[in-house]
C-alpha cells in the first residue's frame, strides 16, 4: 500500500480511500475519461485533472462550425461522466510541471504526488512553422475554434447580402479549406451545405451556384489514408456538391483575403474572405515538458514513443495515451491514428493494466482492433471502409451516423444529435445558426456607443464586420482599386482575432 500523500488539502472522496495508491489522470479526453471508467471497481483513489470541466467530441466540430449542432452537442461535464465514480475527483487545472523523481505535479501552482500517472492531453493544431496564418485561417481543435469558423461563415454571407458588387459578393462566398484528410473533407462538405442549400431562401441577394469553395491538399488525393477506391469515390461525392478540388497544393503565403497555393504547374492565388486550416497536427507541450524530465524520444509531432504497455521507458508508472502518443507496438508497425476509437480503447487498457498491478494480478497485454476510418461528405452521403468492407453513398452514412452515436458520450447528446440529424435531413435546415462572440454585440445601454439596434450610438453596429472579415474586404477594395497592400498580419490584439490563439 502506498504512504501518505500530498492531496491538496482536500479530503479523499471516501475515507477508505485515504491511504489507496492515487491514479493522477491528466486530460478528459477519450483515453482519460475510459482509463477512469476502467479503474471503477479498483481499490484506489482518482485525481482527473483537465483546463476544461467537460469531453469534446472533436469529430463533430465542424457541425459546429455550420451551424448543425450546437456546441451542448458535442461537450459533456466530465463531472456527469465520471464525477459520481465514488473514487474519482474531477479538478480544473492546467499541468505546468512534472517531477519523476518525487513523483509529483504542479498544476494552479500546487504539487500533487501520485503512485501513476496517465498523460492523455491530446493534440492541437500545427501551421508547419507559420503560426502567423493562424490570424488568417482557424483552425479546428476546440470549441472556440468551431465557433470562429462559424462566426466568419455566417459574417461573410451578412455582408455579401448588403453588398451590390456582384463580384464582391463572390468574394465574399469564397471559402479557402486547407488539408484534405476526412476534418478537410467533412468541413468542405458541410460548408457547401450551408452556403448553397441551407441558406438558399434565407438570403435574397446570394446566389447559391456563386459560391466557391476550394479545397487544398499536398496529396494527389482526398483522404489519402483510405484506399483509392473510396478516396474517389468521395472526390466524386464533394465535385458534386460543386467543391474544387486543388491537388499537389501547399500554401505559400496567406494574408487576408488571400491565399497562395503552390502547384507542379505554378502558384495558383485565390481570393477568398474566409480561410479554414485542417491540416496538420502537434501533440500537446506537455510531451516535450516529460522528455525533457525523462530523456523519452517523441517523433516529429512531440509525441511520445512508449512501450507495449503505454508507459515511458525507464518510467513504468507514467503512462501517456491518445493523440499524445506514439504507440507503434501493433501488427503492422503503425502508429495508433488519431481518433477517438484508438484512444478509447488504450484508456481501458491502461486502467485494467493499473487495476492488475494494484492487485497483484497477470497484467493483460493491450491489443489494438481497427475499427476502419469513415468520413461524412453532406446530409445524406458517407464513404467507410471497415476492415476491408467498404461503403459510400447513403448506407455509408448510415454507419457513420450510428458509429458516431455510439462513441459519443452521454444519452442526452444522442437524442440530440439524431433528433437534428433526421430534421437537416428532412428539411435542409439548421439550428444552430447563431452570430456570436462580436464585441460590438455587447449592449451598453448608459454608454454613448451604445450599439444597434438599442440605441443610434456612435459605436459599431451589429452588423458591422469584424476584424478578420474587414481585413479581408480592404484586400479586395485595394485590389480593385490598384492601390498596393502591404498589410500581411490582422493586429492580433484585437478581441477578434484572440480566440483562435
Amino acid at each position: 500500500m502506498a504512504g501518505e500523500h500530498f492531496f491538496l488539502e482536500l479530503e479523499p472522496p471516501e475515507e477508505r480511500l485515504r491511504r489507496a495508491p492515487h491514479v493522477v489522470i491528466v486530460g478528459g479526453g477519450f483515453a482519460g475519461i475510459h482509463a477512469c471508467k476502467a479503474l471503477k471497481d479498483a481499490d484506489v483513489r482518482i485525481t482527473l485533472i483537465d483546463k476544461r470541466n467537460f469531453n469534446l467530441f472533436q469529430p463533430l466540430l465542424y457541425q459546429v462550425s455550420t451551424g448543425l449542432v450546437s456546441r451542448g452537442d458535442v461537450a459533456t461535464p466530465l463531472r456527469e461522466l465520471v464525477g459520481t465514480q465514488r473514487n474519482v475527483q474531477v479538478l480544473l487545472g492546467e499541468v505546468t510541471t512534472i517531477q519523476p523523481e518525487g513523483k509529483q505535479i504542479i498544476f494552479n501552482g500546487k504539487a500533487c504526488s501520485y503512485d501513476h500517472l496517465v498523460l492523455a492531453t491530446g493534440s492541437g493544431s500545427t501551421f508547419f512553422g507559420h503560426e502567423e496564418w493562424r490570424t488568417f485561417a482557424p483552425p479546428m481543435k476546440i470549441l472556440e475554434h468551431a465557433e470562429e469558423i462559424r462566426r466568419r461563415l455566417l459574417m461573410a454571407m451578412e455582408q455579401a447580402e448588403q453588398t451590390p458588387d456582384p463580384e464582391a459578393r463572390e468574394f465574399l462566398q469564397t471559402v479557402v479549406i486547407v488539408g484534405a484528410g476526412p476534418s478537410g473533407c467533412e468541413m468542405a462538405g458541410a460548408v457547401s451545405e450551408l452556403m448553397r442549400w441551407a441558406m438558399k431562401n434565407a438570403f435574397k441577394q446570394l446566389d447559391p451556384d456563386k459560391t466557391r469553395i476550394v479545397l487544398v491538399d499536398p496529396g494527389e488525393r482526398v483522404l489519402r489514408a483510405m484506399p483509392e477506391m473510396i478516396s474517389a469515390s468521395a472526390l466524386q461525392s464533394l465535385t458534386d456538391d460543386g467543391i474544387e478540388f486543388l491537388s499537389k497544393g501547399r500554401v505559400q503565403t496567406m494574408r487576408p483575403g488571400e491565399v497562395i497555393v503552390g502547384t507542379p504547374d505554378g502558384d495558383v492565388r485565390i481570393q477568398a474572405a474566409t480561410v479554414i486550416w485542417t491540416a496538420g497536427v502537434r501533440a500537446s507541450q506537455l510531451g516535450k515538458k516529460l522528455a525533457a524530465v525523462t530523456d523519452c524520444e517523441t517523433d516529429r509531432g512531440g509525441r511520445v514513443i512508449v512501450e507495449p504497455d503505454f508507459s515511458v521507458p525507464g518510467h513504468p508508472d507514467i503512462r501517456v495515451a491518445g493523440d499524445l502518443c506514439n504507440y507503434s507496438h501493433t501488427s503492422n508497425g503503425h502508429p495508433l491514428p488519431g481518433m477517438a476509437a484508438p484512444a478509447k480503447q488504450a484508456g481501458t487498457f491502461i486502467g485494467k493494466d493499473i487495476a492488475a498491478i494494484i492487485a497483484d494480478q497477470q497484467r493483460p497485454t493491450f491489443r489494438y482492433f481497427d475499427f476502419g476510418s469513415m468520413a461524412v461528405l453532406d446530409r445524406s452521403s458517407a464513404v467507410a471502409d471497415l476492415r476491408g468492407l467498404k461503403f459510400t453513398g447513403g448506407i455509408g452514412w448510415i454507419l457513420w451516423a450510428f458509429v458516431h452515436l455510439v462513441l459519443i458520450p452521454g444519452l442526452e447528446n444522442r437524442i440530440s444529435l439524431s433528433i437534428k440529424w433526421i430534421f437537416a435531413l428532412l428539411t435542409q435546415q439548421r439550428a444552430a445558426m447563431l452570430l456570436t462572440g462580436m464585441p460590438s454585440q455587447h449592449m451598453a445601454l448608459d454608454a454613448a456607443d451604445a450599439h444597434f439596434p438599442m440605441q443610434a450610438g456612435e459605436g459599431p453596429s451589429i452588423a458591422s464586420p469584424d476584424a478578420a472579415l474587414k481585413a479581408a474586404m480592404d484586400y479586395y477594395s485595394h485590389q480593385l482599386s490598384g492601390i498596393p497592400q502591404t498589410q500581411e498580419l490582422i493586429d492580433t490584439s484585437d478581441e477578434s482575432a484572440a480566440a483562435i490563439r
